[in-house]
């Protein structure tokens, strides 16, 4: 078949468009099939219960909710662990994480047990990246200088913490969670991920515009990488505790049990 100009140009779009569509996530072309089960999974500097707010929300909603303890020392480590839950799943489930998880739910959100991820202020790698020199293309956040280590473990500065990881939190209830505040091993942050759920499940993202522990600019291009759905919320880096009925919506839309907006 012979070619003209305009034929071509056409065909040369069309080509374009189509490997576009298969460097991005699905968020954008596939609704999410109704699930019932969420599961949840925390990031550093937190345990499992970060997400109290928002458990309470989802179990009134009908859904089944388990929030995973990550254990915070190797990303194999904690990808198996969130592996083990999903496969306790009895159907279609929402895997969202928070801050560092977003890798979890990044490499085990393949599992397809997952029909749908979500990410809250979460890091959201491509298969292989190296999340640390993306990162390094926006401004650094103020909570990285907080950072301090016990040997191999780190944790976050009572400082830092209260102004630049809960920031918009009453002070009372962030010394609280500052408390509880569960150590990293530097093993854990070496972690990459070899796969990137989010090119294959539905994506949704919050940003949380008042973040000081990951770049806002920086979750904005994460989310539009990922064609995902997107929110921006007024909040520091604990939207999950500040925001939970944002956060709780956007986990019923994911879950095909609330109107898209």
């Amino acid at each position: 078949m012979i070619l003209n100009r305009r034929t071509f140009s056409a065909a040369l779009v069309a080509s374009a468009a189509t490997s576009l569509a298969s460097t991005r996530g699905l968020a954008t072309t596939s609704a999410p099939v109704t699930a019932r089960n969420v599961v949840l999974v925390h990031g550093l500097f937190a345990d499992g219960s970060s997400w109290s707010e928002v458990i309470g929300r989802l179990q009134a909603a009908g859904l089944n909710v388990t929030s995973v303890q990550n254990p915070l020392t190797t990303l194999p480590d904690a990808v198996a662990s969130a592996r083990r839950v999903l496969a306790r799943q009895d159907g279609p489930t929402v895997f969202a994480g928070h801050s560092f998880s977003g890798m979890i739910v990044t490499e085990a959100g393949v599992h397809p047990n997952v029909s749908a991820l979500v990410y809250v202020a979460a890091r959201a790698p491509d298969a292989g990246e190296d999340y640390t020199t993306l990162a390094k293309r926006f401004p650094a956040p103020p909570a990285s200088a907080g950072i301090v280590f016990d040997g191999d473990e780190g944790r976050l500065s009572e400082a830092a913490f209260l102004r630049d990881f809960a920031g918009d939190l009453p002070e009372a209830k962030a010394k609280i969670l500052y408390a509880a505040q569960w150590p990293f091993h530097k093993a854990l942050l070496a972690g990459k991920t070899t796969h990137a759920a989010w090119r294959s499940k539905p994506s949704f993202y919050a940003v949380s515009t008042e973040d000081r522990t990951i770049n806002p600019d920086l979750e904005r291009f994460m989310a539009k990488r990922m064609g995902a759905k997107t929110i921006e919320l007024e909040s520091s880096h604990l939207s999950l505790i500040s925001h939970p009925n944002e956060i709780t919506q956007l986990i019923l839309e994911a879950a095909g049990q609330a109107p898209s907006g």
